[in-house]
């Protein structure tokens, strides 16, 4: 318990953002359309929220910390969209063991989680609930 680590950096383009609006069906303005979007909230086009989050799962899974690990991904909790992500923003995330114990079919692990912007601004925060296996080395997969 208690181990942090920080994944590589992924930064978010404009296609990215366009091409999950289109494999969501979730195609609003704010995020595809400069000039509507300029005169919005947030003064310009931002990421999907849920874009951000599976971004950064996706650094999760690049670091190596969960390559092979991870049986079931149980469920996120106190997700926050902290401040909006603009195409071109480079994003990382650090991550720390709050728990992790027994069960019959694989260690529980809840991890916190908190993305940031290249200027070290968080963005998204969660904590995560997971199940991973136990091979007899299995502390590497949460302590490197």
């Amino acid at each position: 318990m208690g181990e942090t680590v920080t994944t590589s950096v992924r930064t978010l383009s404009a296609a990215d953002i366009e091409e999950f609006a289109h494999l969501t069906g979730d195609e609003n303005p704010l995020h595809l359309d400069e000039s509507f979007s300029a005169g919005q909230l947030f003064h310009g086009r931002v990421a999907h929220g849920l874009l951000t989050l599976s971004a950064t799962l996706g650094l999760w899974y690049q670091c190596g910390l969960f390559d092979g690990w991870i049986v079931v991904f149980l469920g996120i909790d106190k997700l926050r969209f902290v401040k909006p992500v603009r195409p071109g923003e480079s994003l990382s995330a650090r991550l720390h063991v709050l728990s992790r114990e027994p069960s019959p079919r694989g260690d529980r692990v809840e991890l916190e989680n908190t993305t940031f912007n290249a200027e070290q601004e968080p963005v998204l925060t969660f904590s995560a609930r997971l199940l991973i296996s136990r091979p007899a080395d299995v502390s590497r997969a949460i302590s490197r």
